[in-house]
């Protein structure tokens, strides 16, 4: 965006150093000394409205849908970079983050490792860039056999009640409590929930999934059952979805319905994965929240996960995951 509105100044510089040069035509002339038709602003029933006046919800190629390029188009025709899909679990994986994943050092780190001449893969010195390795490939450092931690995957339907924050000093209950006896990993959830709402958190030792899943623009859709005090205006369902400033940061739902006809309940589905975020935005329009509920995760859903339960997503799920990411 920088680098095209630099582009723009340039231009328009470049126009304004020619036009100089050029003989001054007189209002209503063109440079050929063609007389121009009328541009006056007018509000008659026969002038055609202004492009900034028209209210259009222009899509290219659709919203949400890839153009020719490639890029993936949002609301209002600008374009989100995708990231590249993840590979699948248990596939094969570059040499550096198999160091990491066990633990060894960065993967930064890792790279100096491997130019030094102290990696070996099946008894074999590796020592270029970008080498991959399957999972049952024996990898040594320095003369150590290592092995990446098994990665982890647990869903948890929170109940109410349960704080999020494990350095909260003030929680009386923590979720992890629930967990606690899920794996010998150490897991962490890939966001937060307030102690009053309730539903879906993933807990996951996979940094590189975790950073995927809170991405701005293409992480994770979350779906939230909101139930509010008041009846929801539809207008505000359109502003819902359209955005605005939540402390200081632009926030907005990528859907926004009514779940029920006395228009008390609304679905709301966010990538934003910021703290509290769907209450916070229904009580920027000064709407009071009685219960929020997290029903989805991408393509997880609180089927088989009893309210206060866990369960181990399967590889097809992660992978699912991965692939939507």
């Amino acid at each position: 965006m920088e680098y095209l509105c630099f582009m723009k100044k340039q231009n328009s510089g470049r126009a304004g150093a020619r036009s100089s040069q050029a003989r001054r035509s007189k209002p209503g002339e063109s440079r050929s000394g063609e007389k121009r038709p009328d541009s006056k602003r007018t509000s008659g029933k026969g002038s055609a409205p202004r492009k900034s006046d028209q209210k259009t919800n222009f899509k290219p190629d659709g919203a949400g849908k890839k153009s020719r390029s490639g890029a993936t188009f949002r609301k209002g025709g600008k374009p989100v970079t995708r990231q590249k899909p993840l590979a699948a679990l248990g596939g094969p994986m570059r040499l550096n983050r198999y160091i990491s994943n066990a633990g060894v050092c960065s993967r930064r780190e890792a790279d100096s490792l491997i130019e030094s001449g102290v990696v070996t893969v099946n008894g074999e010195i590796i020592v270029q860039m970008g080498h991959k390795v399957n999972i049952n490939d024996s990898v040594q450092v320095g003369g150590a056999t290592i092995r990446p931690e098994t990665r982890r995957y647990v869903l948890l339907n929170k109940p109410k009640g349960f704080g999020t924050s494990m350095a909260d000093a003030k929680a009386r209950r923590g979720v992890h409590e629930l967990v606690q006896k899920a794996c010998k990993e150490e897991i962490r959830s890939i966001d937060k929930l307030d102690r009053e709402s309730t539903g879906l958190m993933l807990f996951t030792n996979d940094e590189e999934l975790m950073v995927r899943l809170n991405h701005p623009q293409s992480g994770a859709a979350k779906l939230y059952h909101v139930i509010l005090a008041e009846r929801v205006q539809p207008n505000h369902l359109e502003e819902l979805k359209q955005g605005f400033i939540v402390d200081k940061g632009f926030v907005k739902a990528t859907e926004a319905e009514f779940a029920n006809d006395e228009r008390t309940h609304i679905g709301l589905k966010l990538t934003s994965s910021r703290s509290r975020i769907a209450r916070r935005m229904l009580e920027e329009l000064s709407y009071h929240v009685v219960k929020v509920d997290r029903v989805t995760i991408g393509p997880l859903t609180k089927k088989d996960v009893p309210r206060g339960s866990f369960r181990h997503l399967s590889e097809a799920e992660v992978n699912l995951l991965r692939m939507s990411c």
